[in-house]
């Protein structure tokens, strides 16, 4: 199965960490977060993966090749002249993904319980799906929002009350927050029409009328975004429950 890690981000939030180092390489108990990730979907079944790289990219090669790829198949898709953000950054690595099979799209930053393995044969199961979105209850400003069948429709920023439809319904719609990891069939390629940089986000909502979206709820294992210090410190609690 094939995989692709969201690496290249900046890591604002982690700042003086990242001023040195990129936030892949950010560690927890010594290990970085991307060799977390790597060693994860091994287990899971992932053995062709994919990484996107922008900021101080060499380190992040450097690891990979230090660890000879973990002893899988491993490329880098080079965003080192421009940061391409979730579409642009999916758009660049599209050759990767040249088997027809659907694939997982993980963030760098997401520490979680959830078997990848799993998510990604109820994508399977689940016929005529585009995309399977893991989600959750969780508090924040930003959610995408799903009609009772899990189907997404819209998106909101609660806070400044921005709202972005992409399906019309009568339904009374929930909110859900987006976990950073997804499945995706390759037939997403054929919506990336934007050049440069563009939110992958912004497609799901073009498209959400004609192709299913859907949001798979999981409230239950352990879910960390370790994009600011306080939450890194969170991760170093639960790691044994996340390896």
């Amino acid at each position: 199965m094939k995989a692709m890690i969201f690496a290249a981000g900046l890591g604002t939030r982690l700042r003086p960490l990242t001023n040195t180092t990129p936030k892949a390489l950010v560690q927890i108990e010594g290990k970085p977060l991307l060799e977390i990730l790597i060693k994860k979907m091994i287990r899971q079944g992932f053995d062709r993966i994919i990484v996107n790289v922008h900021h101080f990219a060499d380190q992040i090669i450097n690891l990979i090749d230090d660890n000879n790829q973990f002893g899988i198949d491993i490329h880098i898709s080079d965003e080192k002249d421009m940061l391409l953000d979730t579409g642009g950054g999916l758009k660049k690595a599209s050759w990767f993904f040249d088997d027809g099979l659907p694939f997982l799209v993980h963030n760098v930053d997401i520490l979680s319980g959830t078997d990848l393995g799993k998510l990604y044969q109820t994508h399977i199961d689940n016929k005529n799906r585009l995309v399977t979105l893991l989600v959750r209850h969780r508090e924040g400003n930003r959610f995408l929002l799903f009609d009772t069948s899990y189907q997404l429709c819209s998106w909101e920023n609660i806070q400044t009350g921005e709202r972005i439809i992409g399906k019309e319904t009568n339904e009374t719609l929930q909110r859900l927050a987006f976990s950073g990891i997804q499945i995706i069939d390759p037939v997403i390629f054929k919506y990336l029409h934007k050049s440069g940089p563009f939110s992958i986000i912004e497609t799901y909502l073009d498209v959400a009328g004609k192709e299913k979206i859907t949001g798979h709820i999981d409230d239950h294992n352990v879910w960390i975004d370790v994009g600011t210090p306080e939450k890194l410190r969170q991760g170093q609690k639960h790691l044994n429950e996340i390896e």
